[in-house]
């Protein structure tokens, strides 16, 4: 799948292609969970940080919890005071929250039944929740769920390496990346991927 979806890139998009053979093949990272509510908690740590600095608050929040397990029940009992101490701020602490009591109405699928739904059911059923936006659902679906046409619209270096590739002075409006993205169809999670590596390239 992974080839395919390379080539498709290559015979589809010029200007990326420079960038594919420069780099060579990108795969996803290994998969940190497959269950959708220690995913989304953590895609709410890494909301608007780098991976350095996420990384440490989200060892901190686990380290919160006996076992490093941050149970949705747990996670409900534990005060604000302490949930922020790990370094979440206010509104990161309130979408955990959220996310676990979601977890424990129904409201965020578990990982059969996730697997079952389309990216739109998803993406329709987790927005609902608190402090989860398009990106978050995102973060989900390409890094636990591995679904293979992912485009993160508002990601910041998804937009930054499209004005590298596509030497524009302006970084892509949501749906301005939307449309350029058709052609990446169904593929465009690898599509992503490359992007980012051309931002940190570009570092």
């Amino acid at each position: 799948m992974h080839a395919l979806a390379i080539q498709h890139l290559r015979q589809g998009d010029a200007r990326l292609r420079t960038w594919i053979d420069r780099l060579g093949p990108v795969k996803l990272p290994p998969r940190k969970t497959r269950d959708p509510y220690l995913a989304l908690l953590r895609s709410v740590v890494y909301q608007q940080l780098n991976g350095t600095a996420a990384k440490t608050i989200w060892g901190r929040v686990l380290d919160l919890f006996e076992d490093q397990n941050p149970a949705p029940k747990r996670l409900l009992a534990i005060t604000d005071e302490r949930l922020r101490s790990a370094g979440l701020s206010r509104n990161k602490a309130s979408a955990m929250r959220a996310i676990a009591a979601g977890s424990l109405n129904g409201d965020v699928p578990d990982e059969q039944r996730i697997r079952r739904m389309t990216d739109p059911e998803i993406y329709e059923q987790l927005t609902k929740i608190r402090g989860i936006g398009p990106w978050t659902v995102e973060m989900l679906l390409i890094f636990s769920l591995r679904r293979p046409d992912v485009m993160p619209l508002n990601d910041f270096g998804v937009r930054k390496a499209f004005t590298i590739v596509y030497k524009k002075r302006d970084m892509p409006t949501p749906r301005q990346l939307l449309d350029a993205s058709q052609p990446w169809r169904p593929y465009r999670t690898t599509a992503a991927l490359y992007l980012w590596r051309i931002a940190d390239a570009q570092k």
